[in-house]
């Protein structure tokens, strides 16, 4: 045997045991590009709205046209509402789903703020990211002035 040291090498490929390694160390790198890698290209969606926003950042979103979603009933509707919002009342939400938008703002609103707080959970545990529940309902809204039908 010389004096001179000798690299290990596979037996089979001769390639030596430090190049291994680095192959691994590559690829274990390239997967984790590959989990991380698509969160980074998606754009960017707006900050998550908050659970609970005041009537007066719900109107301003809606004149920046998010969806005005009432969970009221038909009757409650029928003597007054926002216009432009659409009517599914609370409990027929979770069957209509497809009629809410997931590209949008969504503004869930009621009477007084309790059931929009319902809707607003119905559709983010149905996977809506931008919806949030509007405080005070159409009461506070009537009493802030803004219009109603």
């Amino acid at each position: 045997m010389s004096a001179k040291k000798k690299t290990v090498q596979s037996r089979k490929t001769g390639i030596p045991a430090w190049a291994w390694g680095l192959i691994a160390v590559v690829f274990v790198a390239v997967i984790a590009a590959f989990a991380v890698l698509p969160g980074l290209l998606q754009p960017r969606s707006a900050a998550a709205l908050p659970a609970d926003i005041s009537v007066q950042r719900a109107y301003q979103l809606r004149e920046q046209g998010a969806f005005i979603l009432d969970v009221r009933t038909q009757e409650e509707w029928d003597q007054s509402h926002v216009p432009g919002a659409t009517l599914i009342p609370l409990d027929e939400l979770p069957n209509r789903l497809g009629e809410v938008p997931q590209d949008q703002e969504v503004v869930v609103m009621c009477r007084s703020g309790n059931r929009s707080q319902a809707g607003r959970d119905i559709l983010r545990q149905a996977g809506f990211e931008q919806v949030t529940s509007m405080s005070g309902g159409i009461n506070q809204w009537s009493a802030a002035g803004y219009p109603t039908e």
